[in-house]
């Protein structure tokens, strides 16, 4: 298994550690819902360094973005990031990613760990396909560290480290500053339902970054959170989880993320889908929150009016709502907020209702 550069000190937390995507990460420290109600109440200090990073630069960059992505990234202005997905010819999610506008002609794409070296082949095939010869790719993963600070008082704490003012900074938009000295970029984003922080810096040196956010930020609440917590806080939001919600035979709208494919422009998948906004999906994605007792897991079968609609794609207990919630691909017949559907727990059908997305929103103020 990989190890990030923070994986010793993890070790010296005590981390439960566990295989995940290739590396190996921690999925708790004390508890789940401990470091989960640290960071809505708060704040949480996560370990992403296992995510990609890719420098896409040169005369032409945004042009063979703009023919991977499905987001129109015209208008897009140096210093902000956007979320995007990057279809397949069938219009599937070989990933959803967030590029960022480092200058003009100068991007940065990151990407989940797991499908990072797909990502990057995806993108150089176009490259070269499609005659970019003037643009350089550069796979900056491994010289890449990152973390994320999420909550109410991550502010308070990563300004106390940071040279730039982090108020002015709206919701996906970044600075490129020094944190603790070092040059860094830092965004207004994160994949918690919180305020909060992406911090990027050197690899060789992101584990000082981790040191003194932790030392400055545990007496005002700060934990270290892993991987288990970073589940029930995106499943809370609403967020989704690539390899669960999220595949190659997905496409952005049977999920959440047709707002995020802009059919005026040409892009790789367009095609598909123009055709299947027009003939409409057969299977949607919803959110469920449990009415029978019971957690509802990964591959569970769902049910509606005495047939199989659907498969469970994520569930937990929401500790924020004190309730077990979930997402699920059902039939559009059971897609609608208030519809009962019946989920097989342990060879029995518990009832559950569908629910609006997100399940959880933080108050703004």
């Amino acid at each position: 298994m990989k190890k990030t550069p923070l994986f010793e000190r993890h070790q010296k937390l005590k981390a439960t550690m566990i295989e995940f995507g290739g590396w190996c990460m921690p999925v708790q420290y004390t508890a789940v819902i401990e470091e989960h109600r640290a960071t809505r109440s708060a704040a949480g200090i996560f370990d992403i360094c296992h995510m990609g990073e890719i420098e896409v630069r040169g005369t032409g960059a945004r042009d063979l973005l703009q023919s991977v992505m499905s987001r129109n990234l015209d208008g897009q202005e140096t210093g902000q990031m956007r979320l995007s997905v990057m279809p397949n010819v069938r219009g599937g999610i070989i990933d959803d990613l967030t590029v960022y506008k480092l200058g003009e002609e100068h991007y940065m794409v990151v990407t989940n760990a797991v499908t990072k070296d797909g990502d990057w082949e995806w993108i150089r095939k176009a490259q070269n396909e499609k005659g970019f010869r003037e643009v350089t790719l550069r796979d900056i993963s491994d010289a890449t560290g990152k973390i994320d600070l999420q909550g109410p008082q991550s502010q308070v704490m990563l300004q106390k480290i940071t040279l730039g003012n982090l108020a002015p900074l709206k919701f996906y938009h970044f600075m490129s500053t020094e944190v603790l000295g070092i040059p860094s970029i830092v965004s207004r984003s994160g994949y918690t339902g919180e305020d909060g922080f992406e911090i990027y810096a050197d690899s060789r040196r992101i584990g000082e970054i981790f040191d003194a956010l932790l030392s400055t930020g545990t007496p005002m609440g700060l934990k270290p959170v892993g991987l288990g917590a970073r589940d029930t806080l995106r499943i809370e939001s609403g967020m989704m989880l690539y390899g669960h919600e999220m595949d190659e035979t997905v496409t952005p709208y049977e999920v959440v993320y047709g707002w995020l494919v802009d059919l005026t422009k040409e892009f790789t998948g367009c095609e598909a889908l123009r055709k299947q906004k027009e003939e409409g999906v057969k299977k949607k994605l919803v959110g469920f929150e449990m009415i029978d007792r019971g957690i509802a897991r990964h591959g569970y079968k769902v049910f509606g009016n005495g047939r199989e609609i659907g498969r469970v794609t994520s569930g937990t207990f929401a500790p924020t709502l004190g309730k077990a919630v979930g997402f699920a691909f059902v039939d559009r017949t059971h897609d609608s907020p208030g519809a009962e559907i019946g989920i097989e727990i342990r060879g029995q059908q518990a009832r559950a209702r569908v629910v609006p997305l997100p399940f959880y929103r933080r108050s703004k103020t």
